[in-house]
């Protein structure tokens, strides 16, 4: 084992300032499952929010502001209308749709990333369409631009999609609406 520099322990052990971080998590957890014992377990319809968005008409099933226990996942049902199209939007993670009623494709561009001296993102000028329809499940990688398109000119279409929420506290809140949904 080395010698240690006498000089190194009186460093390490040097107050510049006294904090409570510690003490200040360990009550802050105690208030919040205080606080989620009171979250809603079930979430009535009724309970559930529509929205006019950039992104088209949704209706939030799950979300973080809504108080439910679920703490990680955003859940929202999309309307698509006949013959029409969410908004292109982007964000770090991934997302997965469920296709309740309907038939569609998505537009998908993937992004081309590289990391020499600084991060850059470039997404494929030309699309990628996968075809869905009713009871399908539909994955989008993170950071894939997409848009949902519903192909049939006389019937709405609605799918269930599903994000985790998990990045956003890691500092990557990366969400971009590239376009918005045409009369949104």
């Amino acid at each position: 084992m080395g010698i240690i520099d006498p000089r190194e322990k009186l460093r390490a052990h040097a107050q510049t300032q006294y904090v409570d971080f510690y003490a200040e998590a360990v009550k802050a957890s105690q208030e919040f499952r205080k606080e989620y014992d009171a979250r809603m377990n079930v979430v009535k319809s009724s309970e559930m929010p529509l929205e006019r968005s950039p992104d088209g008409l949704i209706k939030h099933i799950i979300n973080e502001r809504m108080n439910t226990k679920e703490c990680c996942l955003d859940i929202y049902m999309q309307f698509l209308p006949p013959g029409g199209a969410s908004g292109k939007h982007r964000h770090l993670s991934e997302e997965v749709f469920y296709v309740v009623e309907g038939s569609g494709y998505d537009l998908h561009w993937d992004v081309k990333f590289d990391c020499h001296d600084v991060m850059e993102f470039e997404w494929e000028t030309e699309p990628q369409k996968f075809e869905w329809t009713q009871g399908d499940f539909v994955y989008i990688p993170p950071y894939c631009a997409h848009k949902h398109f519903n192909s049939d000119p006389n019937n709405e279409a609605r799918i269930i999609v599903i994000n985790s929420r998990i990045v956003k506290p890691m500092g990557f809140d990366w969400f971009e609406q590239l376009e918005r949904a045409e009369g949104f």
